[in-house]
């Protein structure tokens, strides 16, 4: 029997499982999740024009929008970090109460609440009073904050995240960018280390070296100067009024950067070095304060570093014509449209395989400087080959190469000084050579 009915059995189980299932799921939240209240519904975050936030540490900072540009105004006066203030106005208008922990608190210390150990208010336009939320320890998981209003007894949890958010003082809600340009407007660099200077100006999208050599600037190299210049913030300030500027190595800079922007510019002095910060001034504000030494390097880098080591701008893919002249040899390339308007190149009259005259382009106009030296060197007045290619709109290149042992030296028609090759690059060029003849 029990061979008979155990099947029959086991159907009316699962029949009597699925069917409770159903009917408890069809109950549920088709979401699977139940709407968290949001106690602030009628707040738009582009709407707050005033905040106050007092941070764990028990500094209370004021800041106050004034047309579209956040402010700090007490305990300082002075800009507000626009990324932070956005992040904090926009948690505040979409903050969730995530559960309910006690609707009528006895005992706030328990919660860290008593006093709050964060406390934010703020204020929308057309309000008087400031809407205050506090803030007290993380759940025992860590994963959300007990939180209160001050005029209720009630306890919720909020997203742990906002620690974080909310819990800045005031430096760390003041605008703390060391240099403040425009990235998009500036044409020009100057960077001093002791008696070395380096200038750099840029035309269109073009940078170049002006001084103390004229040359092609690296593009990537200057621009990424700038970028760390244009991000790093203060470490700390150290001298709000900026009264004794050489007890901070400043009367007598270790280095400067200037950064242009048409007429005007903004320029930074670095001083000397303490526990590991680099004292530092900008010129437009009293206030000496830190950065992290490294700064130093990264911005005021040698002449060399900021050259542009291709020894050719035109590549490939843009070249119209090429010369290569090595001993009593000249071999041409020239660029031309054959059947179904496809770039056909020719060498006396003759068609030469594209795939090989592509080679020999890519890696002529592929070498790179490894190193520089203001001087030209002896060897060039022999040279091992001169490639001269056209390129764009009336753009023609000629750069020589010479040998001297087992070293290739380099020397653009357009600028001074010797350039060290790379590597092989020259004896592959010169089989490229081959190959198309």
């Amino acid at each position: 029997m029990r061979g008979v009915w155990s099947p029959v059995i086991l159907a009316v189980v699962l029949i009597g499982l699925v069917s409770y299932i159903y009917f408890v799921d069809s109950k549920r939240d088709p979401s699977g999740t139940t709407a968290k209240e949001k106690p602030f519904t009628s707040v738009q975050a582009d709407d707050i024009e005033e905040i106050q936030v007092k941070s764990a540490d028990n500094e209370t900072t004021r800041l106050q929008k004034m047309d579209g540009k956040w402010n700090v105004v007490e305990p300082v006066q002075a800009t507000a970090d626009a990324g932070e203030m956005t992040t904090i106005a926009s948690s505040l208008s979409s903050l969730e109460i995530q559960r309910v922990v006690d609707e009528n608190a006895g005992d706030l210390k328990q919660y860290g609440l008593e006093p709050a150990r964060i406390e934010i208010g703020f204020r929308s336009k057309g309000q008087k009073d400031l809407r205050r939320l506090q803030i007290g320890q993380k759940t025992p998981t860590g994963s959300d904050l007990y939180a209160r209003f001050p005029d209720q007894k009630r306890v919720f949890l909020v997203s742990s995240y906002l620690d974080s958010t909310f819990n800045k003082n005031t430096f760390a809600l003041r605008d703390r960018r060391i240099l403040v340009f425009d990235r998009n407007m500036v044409d020009g660099l100057d960077l001093t280390s002791g008696t070395a200077k380096t200038s750099l100006a840029k035309t269109g999208s073009e940078w170049r070296l002006t001084s103390p050599i004229s040359v092609r600037a690296d593009f990537a190299a200057v621009e990424g100067a700038l970028e760390r210049l244009s991000s790093t913030q203060m470490q700390g300030i150290v001298d709000a009024e900026g009264k004794d500027p050489a007890k901070y190595g400043l009367a007598k800079p270790t280095g400067t950067i200037a950064v242009k922007t048409g007429s005007s510019s903004a320029a930074l002095t670095l001083g000397s070095t303490e526990n590991a910060l680099l004292y530092a001034k900008d010129s437009s504000r009293p206030m000496v304060f830190t950065v992290a030494p490294v700064l130093k390097d990264d911005v005021i880098r040698t002449t060399a570093d900021f050259r542009r080591k291709d020894l050719f701008d035109g590549r490939a893919f843009t070249a119209t014509r090429a010369e290569f002249k090595r001993g009593d040899e000249t071999i041409v390339l020239e660029k031309s449209k054959g059947k179904d308007n496809m770039d056909v190149w020719k060498s006396s009259g003759k068609d030469v395989d594209a795939a090989k005259a592509d080679d020999l382009l890519t890696k002529a106009t592929g070498l790179r400087a490894a190193s520089f030296d203001d001087k030209p060197n002896a060897s060039l007045k022999t040279p091992a080959l001169v490639v001269t290619v056209a390129f764009g709109e009336n753009k023609q290149e000629t750069v020589t190469f010479a040998r001297m042992g087992t070293d290739v030296f380099a020397s653009r028609s357009d600028e001074p000084g010797t350039a060290k090759v790379e590597g092989t690059g020259l004896d592959d060029v010169m089989k490229a050579i081959d190959a198309v003849k």
